[in-house]
């Protein structure tokens, strides 16, 4: 399809990756509140495989992402704070499988000149994910010691990051030796091999038999309780993604015997709902990159055209850092 022909990656009906079909769509034009973007860098996420398998239920039919960058081509009536021609960017708004779309003003994100657009597009969900679970879920302070699962990943080699330039203990899993390599040198001062090692058991060699403050999972059902014996008495199990299956906790009373324990299962949506919040977040986000406090990994790019393949990777475990798709 050419490049100069608009184009959206669109879920009819729910299922696996080959559900997503590359359609042509009209030259959008923005309503009320809204604006115009043409797009240059999409980022993939874990929740759009939720959305796209129907964990996660929208509307069918639906184009695929929630997060991209781009150049704004039009604004609607009553948009004040953008014009045409601002790079901005956005998270948590889907339709971003497109080499155009509208979308609302209030959630776009002006983009730094420091940050590029693969960077931006690389951070919007993930940081700003890592963003509210380390200075909100859970206010994390310099000397506390977390766990992080999935270390390795596009959220993870943020997360930790910036979890050490707080003055934390990182400690991160991983499901291979590249992985742990990769976690190390972001963050993590000890990483555990989930394949090889009893995670929960190394913890408490690591931390001398106390647990760690929070345990940060977004790998879910495959993880969820061995995670609570990491815990410390009156520690935080944050749960904030599914991607080996759904967490349910059958008898509550658990937690208790577990050290009464705390759970949240945390979204974006209630966190960054106002958009002072988002812009705050964001700040301090982008001032982190900037400052060489975050090294954003980027190891692979798909062209949009090829988003099922990129969701395939994704869900095989055979990426790591962040994954973007180029429209």
């Amino acid at each position: 399809m050419s490049q100069l022909a608009p184009y959206a990656v669109v879920v009819a009906n729910t299922g696996g990756p080959e559900v997503l079909r590359v359609e042509g769509i009209d030259p959008p034009q923005p309503g009320p509140g809204q604006v115009a973007l043409r797009q240059s860098a999409i980022g993939l996420n874990f929740v759009d495989t939720y959305q796209r398998s129907g964990l996660y239920p929208v509307p069918t039919p639906f184009v695929a992402g929630n997060e991209g960058v781009g150049v704004v081509t039009a604004v609607g009536d009553g948009v004040e704070h953008i014009s045409v021609g601002d790079r901005v960017a956005y998270q948590g708004h889907v339709g971003a499988y497109a080499s155009h779309r509208v979308a609302a003003a209030e959630r776009m994100v002006p983009v730094p000149d420091a940050i590029d657009d693969q960077t931006a597009a690389a951070i919007m969900l993930k940081g700003l994910t890592a963003y509210y679970l380390l200075f909100k879920t859970w206010p994390l302070a310099a000397g506390e010691t977390i766990l992080w699962h999935a270390a390795a990943g596009g959220t993870g080699l943020i997360a930790t990051q910036w979890a050490k330039a707080l003055g934390a203990t990182v400690i991160g899993t991983v499901g291979s030796e590249d992985k742990a390599r990769l976690a190390r040198a972001h963050g993590c001062d000890h990483v555990i091999n989930y394949s090889t090692e009893d995670f929960a058991a190394r913890v408490r060699e690591i931390t001398n038999g106390r647990g760690v403050d929070v345990v940060y999972d977004g790998v879910g059902k495959a993880t969820f309780e061995k995670s609570l014996d990491c815990l410390r008495p009156r520690g935080l199990m944050v749960s904030f993604g599914n991607a080996s299956g759904v967490v349910t906790i059958p008898d509550i009373t658990l937690l208790s015997r577990k050290g009464s324990l705390y759970v949240t299962r945390p979204t974006g949506v209630h966190y960054l709902n106002q958009r002072s919040d988002l812009l705050a977040g964001a700040k301090l986000l982008f001032d982190a990159v900037a400052s060489g406090a975050i090294t954003v990994e980027i190891n692979k790019t798909f062209p949009l055209t090829e988003a099922a393949d990129a969701h395939r990777a994704l869900e095989n475990r055979q990426t790591t850092g962040s994954v973007i798709l180029i429209p």
